[in-house]
């Protein structure tokens, strides 16, 4: 009788291969560092001399959204690049390593008390996250074989590791920079980091099988991404398309008001350019079955720039309102501002495997449950939670300050809505994008959050203008009415998946058989 040695990157743990909790506890302590410098960020600039925390930037609340948004937007925007650097030269495993390295030089640089050590450390942070965030998350999707259920479990068990790190850091970053000061939290949030890198290496032979650097032959047989996007001048209609694109982008950076009216040209040249790309990805596509699924990821895309750009409110105008008029006492002690963003990830751990156990119900009842309706489904989940922020704002305009308790019933439903849309819709980019650009699509995901963070940060501006009640009720309206137009767009948009997300089975490693079906029972 003969037996089978697994392998380190074979072996499972709790019915999930090993390498996940590698990856879970990597991305812990990279969203610790993430979370927690993003809490102070926005306070930490508009704070003038004589602050509780000491004196920061001593910006406006028009200059600090400015920021925010372009910040939010470049961090994930670099998710594109960082993707093409892991489908082309260094593969997923290398390029996180990098990002993870960088990453720890930006939260150092942070720490420094210095205006150039605040821009070079986000640009630093920038580049870290764009080379991490895309194909950490490619690799946890490589974890599992083809149809394999537990994918979606997988993530949503690796969704909980970036929320315990978002609530370790909100819960402890406050504290630290109440006591030491802006720039013991950010160091604080760069020793989280180096926490995370050596996780990292250190769990190298469980990840050994997944995000490889591309092979010789792999590569001989890939498109250029250069050579791909040149054929838009062997496609007239295309060509047209992007000409049009890039003239509007120029007129833009001429005749956009503000002092970063370069950023928008910028901007919008850099997603022409990107549109033609996708252009020409879509007619290399091999078949309509793909060129299909294709399109509603892209579809997918949009939802997700709609749900960040409300989400990602917590940062930018729902981090000032709390910090200027909220009363933030709570028997007798000031709660930290940062500590009201951890309320997001404390619900998240508490609430994930009931809203997953919810929708899996669902599906074995043959209720609908597919990726799209779920996305769809947690936009307006999370759009209605700003209605609690119009009775916030109702009770400031009549007593002076608002309670707390508007923040916390707000980040719970936009919770409920993250945790049904978010994870999926990490899942369903592995399940959709054509695998020759995996890495690619699921850097242009993360690029369509950075987008949403944008629209975050123009919604703050505008706040300025309009005031908040205005934006709140606005994202109200807005999500709700695209959520359920996207629901009545359903039956069609799941035709063009050709059932990518059917007779999906839950499978195990079997010590003689490989992968096989779990046992039902």
């Amino acid at each position: 009788m003969s037996t089978t040695t697994l392998q380190p990157n074979q072996k499972e743990l709790w019915g999930h291969p090993v390498g996940l909790y590698v990856l879970f506890f990597t991305e812990m302590w990279e969203r610790f560092s993430y979370y927690g410098m993003r809490a102070l960020l926005v306070i930490y600039m508009i704070a003038q001399a004589g602050h509780a925390d000491g004196p920061g930037l001593g910006w406006s609340k028009l200059e600090a959204y400015q920021l925010y948004g372009w910040y939010v937007m470049l961090v994930y925007v670099i998710s594109i690049p960082g993707g093409i650097l892991a489908d082309k030269v260094l593969g997923q495993r290398k390029t996180v390593m990098l990002g993870a390295v960088i990453l720890c030089l930006g939260h150092g640089t942070l720490a420094i008390e210095a205006d150039w050590a605040f821009f070079t450390g986000l640009g630093l942070i920038i580049l870290g996250v764009g080379c991490l965030k895309p194909n950490i998350s490619t690799m946890v999707g490589g974890l599992y074989k083809k149809g394999d259920i537990r994918r979606d479990k997988g993530f949503s068990i690796f969704y909980i590791g970036i929320n315990l790190g978002s609530l370790l850091a909100t819960t402890f970053i406050g504290l630290v920079v109440a006591k030491w000061g802006w720039h013991a939290g950010f160091g604080m949030a760069g020793i989280a980091m180096l926490f995370g890198l050596m996780v990292y290496v250190y769990g190298q032979k469980y990840i050994t099988h997944v995000g490889n650097k591309p092979t010789v032959e792999e590569k001989k047989n890939d498109v250029s991404l250069i050579k791909l996007f040149s054929n838009i001048f062997k496609s007239p209609i295309q060509l047209v398309i992007l000409i049009v694109l890039l003239a509007l982008s120029l007129y833009a950076g001429f005749t956009f008001e503000g002092v970063d009216h370069w950023g928008y040209g910028a901007l919008f040249i850099f997603l022409s350019i990107v549109i033609g790309l996708l252009m020409m990805i879509y007619k290399s596509l091999e078949n309509q079955i793909m060129r299909d699924r294709f399109l509603v990821l892209l579809l997918s895309f949009l939802l997700v720039i709609v749900f960040w750009g409300a989400f990602e409110q917590a940062g930018g105008l729902m981090n000032v309102y709390t910090e200027q008029k909220t009363d933030r006492m709570l028997f007798g002690w000031l709660v930290p501002t940062p500590m009201f963003q951890g309320l997001n990830a404390g619900f998240i751990i508490l609430l994930a495997v009931w809203v997953a156990n919810i929708w899996a119900k669902r599906k074995l009842k043959n209720k609908e449950a597919s990726s799209l309706f779920k996305m769809a489904t947690g936009t307006i989940i999370m759009g209605l939670g700003f209605v609690f922020m119009i009775f916030a704002v109702k009770e400031f305009e009549a007593n002076g300050s608002s309670g707390m308790q508007w923040l916390v019933l707000a980040y719970l439903f936009h919770t409920i809505g993250e945790l049904c849309s978010s994870p999926v819709s990490l899942s369903f980019v592995t399940k959709l994008a054509p695998v020759k650009y995996a890495s690619l699509m699921m850097g242009l995901y993360f690029a369509a959050t950075g987008l949403g963070g944008k629209v975050a940060g123009i919604l703050g501006e505008k706040s300025e203008a309009f005031g908040e009640y205005t934006i709140f009720a606005g994202i109200v309206i807005f999500t709700v009415i695209f959520g359920l137009l996207v629901i009545a767009l359903l039956k069609p948009l799941k035709r063009l998946t050709h059932g990518a997300e059917d007779n999906e089975v839950e499978m195990h490693y079997n010590e003689a058989e490989g992968f096989e079906l779990a046992d039902e029972n």
